[in-house]
């Protein structure tokens, strides 16, 4: 199971760029993706530390670094996920009494690796503020 650090990541982004100075604090970004700040504030040390937002402690909240058009979905991904960290694990190789299992592996690791690409790509096509616009439009859809 891939876990969710990503897409909180991005909730974290979407609500710090969309919401005034000061008003992304842990507790507003707990609140709003209904988790504990805890969660937030680790992710959002991660985030801070790939460069992504400055974090303030108190009132300040967290800021972004760069202008949201600036920062891609892959920018994100590697955030949470370092490089060296392959996002599709494959079990461990088989024994040697097995041929056919002992090429399983790299097998599935080639095609994982090919998968991972054609996503960061994919990510690197899409910008923190594309998603902040899509919200917007969805959160003026359902308030009419």
């Amino acid at each position: 199971m891939i876990a969710t650090r990503f897409s909180v990541g991005l909730h974290i982004l979407i609500i710090v760029a969309s919401d005034p100075p000061g008003g992304a604090t842990s507790l507003r970004l707990a609140a709003s993706i209904g988790t504990n700040p805890v969660v937030v504030r680790r992710i959002a040390g991660q985030l801070s530390r790939a460069g992504l937002i400055t974090v303030q402690r108190g009132p300040g909240g967290a800021t972004l670094t760069r202008p949201a058009e600036a920062i891609s979905l892959k920018d994100v991904w590697r955030a949470i996920h370092p490089a060296s960290e392959a996002m599709l694990r494959v079990h461990r190789r088989s024994p040697q009494a097995c041929p056919l299992g002992q090429r399983i592996p790299p097998l599935l690791r080639r095609r994982f690796d090919e998968a991972e690409g054609t996503m960061l790509a994919d990510f690197g096509q899409t910008s923190l503020a594309d998603l902040v616009r899509a919200a917007r439009q969805e959160t003026a859809e359902a308030a009419d």
